[in-house]
This record gives structure tokens, sequence and C-alpha cells, in this order.
């Protein structure tokens, strides 16, 4: 597994930088990955195989979904009419009863967040605290960006999910966590509920946990 913590650029070895040269041409040509920042060491992991091998030990189902089955024009719009949604849910109708018969979700919706959300700041703030759910948190990063803060185990404590498009993550039942948005303040994802009224927060007061 690769964990690595911030260096300096002027001693960053020649392969620390081969190697960031390379992630950012992945993700330039379109091929976006998570990443995952351990907030007690600052320490990162990316790599879809140590994203994904670091998820499953902490409980975290970690998927992707092929962003190139969505048209060109709805890649970067984060305002949809009732009809973009349901064609949104219509392209990825099979991932969706494939998770549904899986893990018994019955019902979906699209979510679509940006700087042009009435009352953006007052969701955010809802959204940032530290909570549970009855039943696990799924989304499935269709554009932009967005971020869980998960509770891990001991050993690990809380750690930052950083997702693009194509990411799905579900966050088990019980397990603090919240999310929230990133630097580009702008996201649309697919949820998936098992009870039909959707998510209910449980505010979870932790004082161990720090905002970054």
């Amino acid at each position: 597994m690769v964990w690595e913590a911030y260096v300096p650029y002027r001693h960053r070895s020649l392969f620390q930088l081969y190697y960031e040269y390379n992630i950012n041409l992945i993700k330039k040509e379109g091929f976006y990955m998570a990443e995952i920042r351990i907030r007690n060491t600052n320490e990162r992991i990316a790599g879809n195989e140590n994203v994904q091998a670091f998820l499953e030990k902490q409980g975290v189902l970690y998927e992707h979904w092929d962003m190139s089955k969505l048209p060109a024009e709805l890649r970067e719009k984060f305002l949809l009419s009732d009809e973009e949604k349901a064609q949104i849910l219509s392209i990825y109708e099979p991932e969706i009863r494939d998770l549904a018969a899986r893990r018994g979700y019955q019902t979906w919706d699209v979510i679509t967040l940006s700087e042009a959300t009435p009352n953006l700041e007052e969701l955010l703030q809802k959204f940032e605290a530290v909570h549970t759910h009855t039943e696990d948190e799924i989304r499935a990063i269709v554009s932009g960006k967005g971020i869980f803060i998960i509770k891990g185990s001991d050993d690990v404590g809380y750690f930052d999910v950083e997702l693009e498009a194509g990411d799905l993550i579900s966050v088990p039942e019980d397990t603090p966590h919240f999310f929230t948005l990133m630097d580009n303040r702008k996201i649309v994802a697919v949820r998936l509920f098992i009870e039909t009224d959707g998510w209910i927060a449980h505010p979870f007061d932790d004082p161990t946990f720090v905002k970054a």
C-alpha cells in the first residue's frame, strides 16, 4: 500500500515527482480516482487498489461507475431539470438495479449542489456535523467532487475520502461520518436508500473530532 505524506517540492525525489506527474496525467485524461487522507498523520493513500484495500478494511464499500456512458452535455452540468435527472437514472439503471439487488435499496434519486443552489451555506452547515444513520449512506458521483469524512478504526481515527466522477462509496450504518463539498463547490450524485423516507441523521458527539 502506498502511504504518501506531503513533501515540499524541493525535497521530493525523482520517483515522487514522476508519481505525481502520472497521477496528474491520469486525471487530465479523465480517469479519476478517489484519494484518502488520514487526518491524524496527514498521510495520503492513492491508487485504486490501495484505496479499495484501505476502505475494505474499514468496512466501506468502494466501486466505480463508467462515466463514458454519460452524454458529454451532462458531464459538467450542475443545474439539472427533472428530465435530465431521470435521464441519468435511466443511463445507470443497470448499476442501480445491481446495487439494489445486492444491498436491499428500495428508492434512489439524483442530488445536485452548486453555487446556484438556494441556501447552499445553510445546507452545508447542516451536512458538516458528525452523525450516524440506521442504514448505510451511499453515493455515486456523476459530476464534480465531494468528500466523506469517516471515523475509522481506533488505530486510524478520522479519514477523508476525496471523491470524483465515477466513484461510488457506501458508509456503513452506525458509522460516524459526514459529507460535504470540495473546493469546486459543485456536485451531481446518485443516492440510494433502503428506507423510503431517506436517511435520518443522528448527531454523534465526538470530542476527538477536530475540523480540518
